[in-house]
């Protein structure tokens, strides 16, 4: 917009004077003044067309031929040096807004105007050269600079691309490197509670059955022990839930981690979001229980299907619940035990309230499973 400016000025500034440069009667002025107005028009449309290169070459060739029209030395053969400057500012207008081979058009038309001008005119042999030489020159400088500019904008379009696909990886790298780090906060915390915990809570009942036998007299000492264990307890207890603080919870997180998976395994996957999943207060982890119950229905998926797609379905119906569901077609009819890893998938469900569901039928394979939101935890 700003160079559109640019050539606003640069003609204002110059037609009055090409105007003004006539000694003329009322009637030459007024034909003229006609040919200018008609010179603007043109000139005013060409940024409505600047897209559509078959019109746009069209019109600045008729503002070339407009433009000899109204400044030709007709009978006193006085030539009007401004024709130079006007024509050479139409010539560099089409070698900057047209491909190069329409701006060579554009360029002929205001060289070939500029010379039979010349010609008309009363000027000496040696001006008249001088201005042929100035024509060609004029054509040569701005085919140099169209070739030039198609260079640097296809650098520049190259970068651009080369810049976007870097930021993209670099976006990607990140987000990768945010969800392995969730990954191994969560996983650190399932370890320190399933591991630590345990064996403190143990530890205590083992603790408070040994002072209910002994003597009176070291019932104070052991009670002591049973407090410090019971305070390694709490001090797990927040560790774990300070792990757990910046994890990122919720259907964003879990979709995150399932795309992830996607990738890795090569796996066709088909979400269906309904009933308010999106927006679930879902824990950080209830969010990991999740993914690893839609992990280990995938993999069951890739060993017991030939198919390489799935379908899962998210919702949480009255807001109570969160409700997943995993489909896949099938292609034989065998029969189906199921393992370990589901078993454990159920055990982590019902830790917060809920099941998991595995079953067959004649054309899919499906594991369905639900958590009560906001409910149990580590404690």
């Amino acid at each position: 917009m700003n160079l559109y400016w640019v050539w606003i000025l640069l003609n204002v500034m110059v037609w009055p004077f090409s105007l003004l440069y006539f000694n003329h009667h009322i009637d030459e002025l007024t034909a003229r003044l006609f040919g200018a107005f008609l010179y603007f028009v043109i000139f005013f449309i060409v940024p409505l067309v600047e897209r559509k290169p078959n019109i746009l070459v069209t019109l600045l060739s008729m503002n070339a031929i407009v433009t000899v029209i109204t400044l030709f030395p007709y009978e006193d053969g006085l030539f009007n040096p401004y024709i130079i400057l006007i024509l050479s500012i139409l010539i560099a207008e089409g070698f900057y807004r047209l491909p190069f081979s329409y701006s060579i058009i554009v360029g002929g038309s205001g060289a070939l105007g500029l010379i039979l001008t010349v010609l008309y005119s009363d000027l000496e042999p040696f001006v008249q050269i001088c201005i042929g030489i100035y024509s060609v020159l004029l054509i040569m400088a701005m085919m140099y600079y169209k070739k030039t500019k198609n260079r640097s904008d296809d650098l520049n379009a190259r970068y651009q691309v080369l810049l976007g696909e870097y930021r993209e990886l670099k976006r990607r790298a990140i987000s990768e490197e945010e969800i392995a780090r969730q990954e191994e906060r969560v996983l650190i915390a399932h370890e320190i509670h399933d591991s630590v915990g345990h064996k403190l809570t143990a530890l205590l009942m083992q603790l408070e059955m040994f002072r209910l036998k002994i003597s009176s007299e070291y019932k104070e000492q052991v009670l002591s022990f049973k407090k410090l264990a019971n305070a390694s307890l709490e001090e797990t207890r927040r560790a774990v839930k300070s792990l757990k603080a910046s994890d990122s919870g919720g259907l964003p997180g879990i979709l995150r981690l399932i795309r992830k998976l996607e990738m890795e395994s090569f796996i066709r996957i088909h979400f269906s979001v309904k009933h308010g999943a999106f927006t679930a207060p879902l824990t950080g982890e209830q969010s990991f229980v999740i993914y690893r119950a839609v992990q280990e229905a995938l993999t069951n998926i890739m060993k017991h299907s030939q198919a390489r797609e799935a379908e899962i379905t998210f919702e949480a119906p009255g807001g109570g619940v969160f409700r997943f569901e995993i489909s896949n077609p099938i292609r034989d009819n065998n029969k189906y035990q199921e393992g370990f890893g589901l078993t454990s998938m159920r055990e982590r469900l019902e830790k917060f309230g809920g099941d998991l569901e595995v079953f067959k039928t004649e054309e899919q394979f499906v594991v369905t499973g639900f958590i009560k939101i906001g409910y149990g935890g580590l404690e």
